[in-house]
C-alpha cells in the first residue's frame, strides 16, 4: 500500500544525468513509497533498450544539430524529446506497482484543463485519436517504473526528421507520417506551460492516491552513485550497442511490436544472434539472443529453444511469432 508519496522536479536537460537520476530513484524507493519524477530533456532521441541505434534515428544528423542519441532500461520504441516535452516516471516497489491508478493520475491531470484524454493500444495517451504521449516500463530487482512523455508544444518537425519510423509500423497506426499520428496539448490549451502541467501532476498525485507530495531533498540522493550510471549512459558501448556483422537478417510487424533479427550462421548452425525490437517486455526481447546462439538454423529448432525460455502464455505467443521469421527466410 503507497503511504507516502514523494516527488522530484528535474533541473537539468541533460538526458543522460536525468536518465542517471531515474535509475537511482528506481534502486532506492522503498516499499510503501511512490516517487514521481518529472523531467525534461534537450533535443534528444531516446530509443527503447532492445532497440537498433543505427535503424531508428538519423544521429549524425541529431548529434550535428547538437542533440543527444540515449538509450533507456525500458522498452518500447524511441521517441523525441525537445523542452516542449515533459517527462513522468512512477516509481515504485513492484508489489504496489498498479500500472491503472498511475495511468489515472496522467489522465486526471490533463481532464483537469479541459482535454478529454484516454488511453488507447499497447502504451500510449490519445485526443481524438492522436497521441501526445507514450508509455513504458521496467522492473529491477525488486522496483518497478512506469515512464512517459507529455507532448505540450514538441517540435513536430523535428520528430519526423530525427526519427526513422518503419513504414509498418505506420500502416498499423492508420497514418501517413509520424506527424500526423501526435498532437501536442497546446493545440487543446494554448497557454499551457511545463510549470502549469507539473502543478497539475502533482495535484492529480494527490488526489488518487489520498497523500500529499512531498519533494525529496537533494541530499537524499547519493550523487556519486548517480555519476557512475551517468558514464555508463553517456558511452558508445550502452549507446549503440555491438553492431552484428550478419548473414540473416529478417525483420516484421506484430501486434505487440516490431523485430529485426540477425544471425550470423556458419554451416547451418547459429554462430551469434541480435534481436532488435520495440516490445514493451524489454527482458523476454533481452533473452532471446543468448539461447538462440548454438542452435541449428531450422525452423523447428528455433521454436523449440526458444520456447526453453520460461514464459507465461502471453509470451509464448511472441516467442512463436519471432521463431516463425526463420520459417519466412531460411
Amino acid at each position: 500500500m503507497i503511504e507516502h508519496l514523494s516527488y522530484v522536479i528535474g533541473k537539468s536537460k541533460n538526458p543522460y544525468l536525468n536518465l542517471s537520476i531515474e535509475e537511482y530513484l528506481l534502486d532506492t524507493v522503498r516499499p510503501g513509497q511512490l516517487i514521481l519524477y518529472l523531467w525534461q530533456n534537450e533535443r534528444t532521441v531516446v530509443i527503447g533498450k532492445n532497440q537498433n541505434a543505427w535503424k531508428e534515428c538519423r544521429f549524425q544528423q541529431l548529434e550535428a544539430d547538437g542533440g543527444h542519441l540515449a538509450r533507456r532500461l525500458s522498452g518500447g520504441g524511441a521517441v523525441f524529446h525537445d523542452l516542449g516535452n515533459l517527462n513522468f516516471t512512477f516509481l515504485v516497489s513492484t508489489k504496489d506497482y498498479d500500472l491503472s491508478r498511475q495511468m489515472s493520475v496522467i489522465l486526471k491531470a490533463v481532464r483537469i484543463l479541459g482535454i478529454d484524454a484516454e488511453k488507447t493500444g499497447r502504451n500510449d495517451i490519445t485526443v481524438d485519436g492522436k497521441k501526445f504521449s507514450g508509455n513504458a516500463f521496467c522492473q529491477k530487482g525488486e522496483n518497478s517504473y512506469h515512464h512517459g512523455t507529455l507532448m505540450l508544444r514538441v517540435n513536430k518537425e523535428q520528430v519526423a526528421q530525427y526519427l526513422n519510423v518503419s513504414e509498418k509500423k505506420l500502416r498499423s497506426k492508420g497514418v501517413a507520417s509520424v506527424s500526423s499520428r501526435v498532437c501536442n496539448l497546446c493545440d487543446f490549451v494554448p497557454d499551457l506551460t511545463v510549470e502549469q502541467m507539473q502543478q497539475q501532476l502533482l495535484q492529480a498525485l494527490g488526489e488518487v492516491y489520498g497523500h500529499t507530495p512531498v519533494a525529496l531533498r537533494d541530499e537524499d540522493i547519493d550523487h556519486k552513485k548517480v555519476m557512475a550510471m551517468y558514464e555508463r549512459n553517456a558511452s558508445w558501448e550502452w549507446k549503440f550497442g555491438r553492431k552484428l556483422a550478419f548473414t540473416w537478417e529478417a525483420d516484421e510487424r506484430f501486434d505487440w511490436g516490431e523485430v529485426q533479427l540477425q544471425l550470423q550462421v556458419d554451416q547451418g548452425m547459429i554462430q551469434d544472434a541480435i534481436l532488435y525490437s520495440d516490445a514493451l517486455d524489454a527482458p523476454l526481447i533481452g533473452s532471446v539472443s543468448a539461447h538462440l546462439t548454438g542452435c541449428r538454423m531450422e525452423p523447428k529448432a528455433v521454436q523449440q529453444r526458444l520456447l526453453q525460455i520460461d514464459h507465461t502464455e502471453e509470451q509464448r505467443q511472441i516467442l512463436l511469432d519471432i521463431a516463425s521469421l526463420t520459417m519466412q527466410k531460411s
